[in-house]
């Protein structure tokens, strides 16, 4: 019959917890001793229980163990020191050398420097600069493009806003004149009519004065 699995949980019991405490040490430090001897491991184990007793397991020497421990979790912490530093100084190092190559770079798209370009970079160069050159045309033609459709819209835009002013004015010009609004009243006609409603010349006052006065007629 298989044991029972127990619960890993804090036995209630004060007498069985007792009890279970004294079998898992004994337990453990015999795996203790086992890893020691199998694996040539220092091994050191320090246990306390609920009563405050000392209860403790080592290979050799626990003095030793301890101050071996100690030893080297002050290398740990001073390595855990440097490491950041080491790390910070190597990203430094990347990012000026990659700086350096941008700088350089771009001093050679404005042809400020091509004393450090061999000819394969400046062949790399050159189709740099016409693919920036053909990228910025066809950005330039967009732009041109976009701008005159925005022309066309707007003339009209205002075209129509030029009809609908006339065909108000026109509107506004028959409601004040109804009468006037079927009539083509011409210039010449105008003017034709001003010359029958105006009275006789000045020759015809001088001759009608001659006339009245008894002097020769001229």
């Amino acid at each position: 019959m298989a044991r029972q699995k127990i619960k890993i949980k804090k036995i209630d019991n004060a007498t069985a917890r007792q009890v279970t405490f004294s079998k898992r040490r004994r337990g453990i430090f015999k795996k203790a001793e086992e890893l020691s001897v199998l694996c040539d491991a220092e091994v050191g184990l320090i246990i306390f229980s609920t009563t405050g007793k000392l209860y403790e397991h080592c290979s050799s020497s626990m003095k030793d163990i301890i101050t071996r421990y100690n030893q080297h979790s002050k290398q740990i912490n001073k390595l855990d020191k440097t490491l950041p530093l080491q790390v910070v100084k190597s990203m430094s190092a990347e990012l000026q050398k990659e700086f350096a190559d941008k700088t350089q770079q771009l001093r050679g798209l404005k042809g400020e420097d091509f004393e450090g370009l061999n000819l394969d970079g400046l062949q790399q160069l050159e189709r740099t600069l016409e693919t920036g050159l053909k990228s910025v045309i066809e950005m330039k033609e967009k732009r041109i493009m976009n701008e005159i459709g925005a022309l066309q819209i707007k003339s009209i835009e205002l075209q129509e806003e030029n009809n609908h002013l006339k065909q108000k004015m026109a509107m506004l010009f028959k409601g004040k004149c109804p009468l006037l609004g079927d009539l083509d009243v011409s210039c010449e006609s105008m003017n034709n009519v001003c010359s029958c409603n105006s009275g006789p010349s000045l020759e015809d006052d001088s001759s009608d004065i001659s006339l009245k006065l008894g002097l020769p007629f001229p």
